[in-house]
């Protein structure tokens, strides 16, 4: 299942690389141009990642003062910081994914280069085969291209010859350098030329060691894995550099990532073929460009949105502020009306007042009949209606 499952990731990869070296002819600049567009199509996940990390490294200040504050109370710890995430719209695992996603690449790749029959040129298994008892036939030495017994016949299992671990690839290269013919006849064969700069992309540097000599092709080889080592060592540093700043356990983990990822660089280029050290080079030296470019641009993205940021919450704050003075004029006015109010209706009952008791002062007594103080006019006279007048 798992084996199914490993070949159909290889197809993408295979026909791209068939592509480039279709187009090229050169199998380590088809690898080169692999990983280039590996890299532009991951592009877009890798900014957001980058952006995200960037983020996080300006909040390294709030973070620390975070575990200050919270330093005895774990879980308030987490809270705020889960807060402090949540506002800032990043993910602390967000860039986590990406430093890993060359390693199945690098496992796709490794399937591709060691095994270019079934999984570069798509071949079946029953036409690999039938290349094999071809060449058998023919007398062509087999040790390395199967497993032979000692009396050398061919070891088989299930019927079928038993494969070195390389044997795909030296029987290409048998094919290749002995029956071009041959291989041109099989459909979809391609006649393959592992030849980069003078080295040989199928031997493993390791080989360079056990039989050196000072010679271009084994000196090379020796370098592929130095040189993965150092480009992996150059884009640890400068990704950890832009990540936010730890202390205590998490800051020496950190550290022993960024010398632990070259020595695997190392070893893994070391002990497979040449081809894929290429890889690893060209994956490094262009992760290398992209972390420093990215960096520069959302240093300047990053600083203009918070600019922006601050500008709206200043506007925010001088909004607010607005509408709380225009809050506070209503409020005073609305009190000054109403004491306007309360004057007004004092006045108004003091002028009754002093109405009615000018009123009561201003009465003569000769107009005073009993409880009517106005019941004589100026003209009054009390014998005006006598009869004797």
């Amino acid at each position: 299942m798992f084996s199914s499952i490993g070949y159909v990731i290889c197809i993408p990869f295979a026909w791209l690389v068939r592509v480039f070296y279709e187009l090229t002819g050169s199998y380590g600049v088809a690898i080169i141009l692999f990983t280039l567009v590996l890299k532009l199509i991951l592009l877009p996940l890798q900014m957001k990642s980058k952006k995200s990390m960037m983020r996080m490294n300006r909040m390294s200040g709030r973070m620390q003062e975070i575990q200050k504050k919270y330093a005895n109370n774990q879980a308030k710890m987490s809270e705020e910081m889960q807060k402090l995430y949540a506002e800032e719209g990043v993910s602390p695992m967000s860039g986590c994914l990406w430093s890993f996603l060359p390693l199945p690449i690098l496992i796709a790749l490794y399937s591709i280069i060691r095994q270019p029959i079934t999984h570069f040129m798509m071949l079946s298994e029953e036409t690999m085969y039938s290349i094999i008892n071809h060449l058998a036939d023919a007398g062509v030495a087999m040790g390395n291209i199967v497993k032979v017994a000692e009396d050398g016949a061919m070891v088989l299992k299930d019927g079928l010859p038993q494969l070195q671990p390389y044997g795909q690839i030296n029987l290409v290269k048998e094919i290749t350098a002995q029956m071009p013919d041959y291989g041109s006849s099989i459909d979809g064969w391609i006649n393959m030329n592992y030849n980069f700069l003078g080295l040989d992309l199928t031997a493993n540097p390791s080989t360079g060691f056990t039989n050196f000599h000072l010679e271009w092709a084994c000196i090379g080889l020796i370098l592929i894995p130095i040189l993965a080592g150092l480009a992996q060592f150059a884009l640890s540093f400068i990704t950890m550099k832009q990540q936010p700043q730890q202390e205590g356990p998490a800051a020496r983990s950190t550290r022993s990532m960024m010398y632990m990822m070259p020595l695997v660089s190392v070893y893994i280029a070391f002990i497979m073929p040449a081809a894929l050290g290429i890889y690893w080079i060209a994956q490094s030296v262009f992760s290398l460009i992209q972390e420093v470019i990215l960096g520069k641009f959302f240093t300047k993205k990053l600083q203009e949105e918070e600019d922006a940021r601050y500008a709206a919450r200043q506007a925010d704050r001088q909004r607010r502020m607005e509408e709380a003075k225009v809050q506070q004029e209503q409020r005073r006015q609305q009190v000054e009306q109403k004491q306007s109010l309360k004057e007004k209706r004092k006045a108004a009952q003091e002028a009754k007042v002093q109405k009615a008791k000018k009123a009561g002062t201003s009465t003569t007594e000769a107009g005073r009949v009993g409880d009517r103080p106005y019941a004589r006019g100026r003209s009054y006279k009390a014998d005006r209606y006598d009869s004797d007048n």
